[in-house]
């Protein structure tokens, strides 16, 4: 992950790739769940209490939040090149 100086440590630290779980996705640390789960429950507009309810008893809210900084800080380093159309 790209080291944010707004983002708490400790939510970037949440945040893990190990190769030898789902690929190397990034999963919340010390689970397997993948973030792209808990963002596509975020974009369903599931409350983050039902997320924890109903699909992850084991994340903690500042998971959650650590998932969607992660694909923002994704989103923020990308470099995008654009190419005029021929």
């Amino acid at each position: 992950m790209v080291y944010n100086p707004t983002v708490p440590m400790n939510r970037q630290r949440r945040i893990e790739v190990k190769p030898e779980i789902h690929f190397g996705k990034p999963c919340v640390a010390g689970t397997r769940i993948p973030v792209h789960s808990v963002l596509e429950l975020v974009r369903e507009e599931v409350s983050f209490e039902e997320i924890r309810r109903d699909y992850y008893p084991d994340l903690e809210v500042e998971d959650i939040k650590a998932c969607i900084q992660y694909a923002i800080d994704v989103v923020q380093a990308e470099d995008v090149n654009l190419s005029r159309a021929s």
